[in-house]
């Protein structure tokens, strides 16, 4: 369905591409933190779950973007075009 000119179904599939690629960065750096404290390199280790921490905020503002959409759509001036 488009909105105001937007495909939202490719809109909604591109947050979830962002959000995969988001979650395997998180794990990267999860695991990179433990090999680092784990080798006696405790800042590198704190500032890569720091890192960890960041990127789950992000994952958690993706979802509330998806969640956001389907209020935008609604709320938005204009057409709506479906197809059938």
């Amino acid at each position: 369905m488009c909105t105001n000119g937007v495909n939202t179904g490719q809109l909604e599939m591109m947050i979830d591409q962002i959000d995969d690629h988001i979650k395997l960065e998180r794990r990267w750096a999860h695991n990179l933190a433990h090999t680092a404290a784990d080798a006696g390199f405790t800042t590198v280790g704190e500032k890569l779950h720091a890192a960890q921490h960041l990127l789950d905020e992000v994952r958690a503002l993706l979802d509330e973007a998806k969640d956001a959409m389907e209020d935008d759509a609604a709320d938005a001036a204009g057409f709506t075009v479906e197809r059938v």
